[in-house]
């Protein structure tokens, strides 16, 4: 009895199976062969699939990919021929309203006249009444108030601006503009100027004047030796007769040189 063949000594090992990288991943490879079959049909040609089933898997994404061209909808010249043409109808001429056939109303003449004529066409646009002077306070009734300016003028549309009217209570007469005052203040009286004080006049005081010093001389005259100590302490010795602080006792031998030794 002979021994099984893969029991030889001799017999060759098997190549190991190459390692597969994360491109080679068939679940990688299932989905773009699904979503993109260019980019799916070359990774499974790259991966560690059988070659039968590479083919199988290029053919169903060929087809995949192919399936929109395919079915495609038929040219739309051919749809269009067989509708029947559309005649344009004339359009109907609008009819005007009668709100745009009437004319807007237009703002009256109410300067001169008092308020109460001209309160229904400034409360019905939603307008406003001010007194003429700014100094000046509407009451509360001032109906018979007299109109002095208006806005807008006379004659223009009532819808071009808000109605503006300025009043002025009778006997008083209009300002030039409004917005003026009436009653002026009158002028602070400015107080006078204080008075500048006058200079005081004084005598010039004058500095005492320095004692004057003492001379040498008078120095000299008041030098007193007690002994020869004191003589030689000043650097005075020896003292002569007529210098400065010589004295009788101080010259013992009476040679008129004193303090010798």
């Amino acid at each position: 009895m002979y021994p099984p063949p893969h029991s030889h000594p001799y017999a060759p090992v098997p190549p190991p199976r190459p390692l597969r990288r994360w491109w080679q991943h068939p679940a990688l490879i299932i989905t773009l062969l699904v979503i993109f079959p260019p980019a799916g049909i070359a990774l499974a040609w790259t991966s560690l699939w059988k070659k039968s089933q590479k083919i199988v898997a290029t053919v169903l994404s060929g087809l995949w990919f192919l399936l929109p061209f395919l079915t495609s909808d038929p040219p739309e010249d051919d749809a269009k021929a067989d509708r029947p043409a559309a005649t344009a109808s004339p359009s109907p001429t609008p009819t005007p309203t009668p709100s745009e056939t009437e004319e807007a109303p237009v703002m009256p003449a109410l300067v001169g006249g008092d308020y109460a004529a001209a309160e229904q066409v400034v409360t019905d646009n939603l307008g406003r009444a001010y007194a003429a002077y700014k100094d000046v306070e509407l009451p509360a009734e001032y109906g018979t108030w007299l109109v002095c300016f208006q806005r807008p003028d006379a004659g223009a549309p009532v819808t071009s601006m808000v109605p503006v009217v300025y009043l002025t209570q009778p006997g008083v007469p209009c300002p030039k503009s409004p917005n003026t005052v009436l009653h002026k203040p009158t002028p602070k009286p400015t107080p006078p100027p204080a008075p500048k004080p006058r200079p005081t006049t004084q005598p010039p005081t004058t500095a005492p004047e320095p004692e004057p010093e003492p001379t040498r001389e008078a120095v000299e005259e008041n030098v007193y030796y007690r002994n020869c100590t004191a003589v030689r302490a000043a650097g005075a010795a020896p003292i002569h007769r007529g210098e400065p602080g010589y004295a009788r006792h101080l010259d013992r031998d009476g040679d008129g040189v004193g303090c010798e030794n």
